[in-house]
């Protein structure tokens, strides 16, 4: 399954915000299970990500998806890539 971050926005910079991000794709987008044993996070036109809206959306997906692999991609911002360093992901 892959998931085009910046359809929450470019700018992705505090933890309620996240928490309101990935309430919405649980309700709207992400599937209650999913065949393919593999997440893609496309993080292509997110100028800014905080470690804190990173951690509340992708730890909810993580904790959703429990026996899938979360990979990223368009990682080459400095925000993005920092973040993604920060949370060891």
């Amino acid at each position: 399954m892959d998931i085009e971050i910046n359809k929450f926005g470019t700018l992705l910079i505090s933890r309620p915000a996240g928490k309101e991000a990935f309430a919405a794709a649980k309700a709207y987008t992400l599937p209650p299970t999913l065949e393919n044993p593999e997440i893609v996070l496309n993080f292509a036109k997110v100028e800014v990500l905080s470690p804190s809206w990173a951690d509340e959306f992708i730890t909810g997906i993580r904790e959703l998806y429990k026996n899938c692999s979360v990979k990223c991609i368009n990682t080459d911002n400095p925000s993005v890539k920092a973040t993604l360093e920060i949370l060891k992901i």
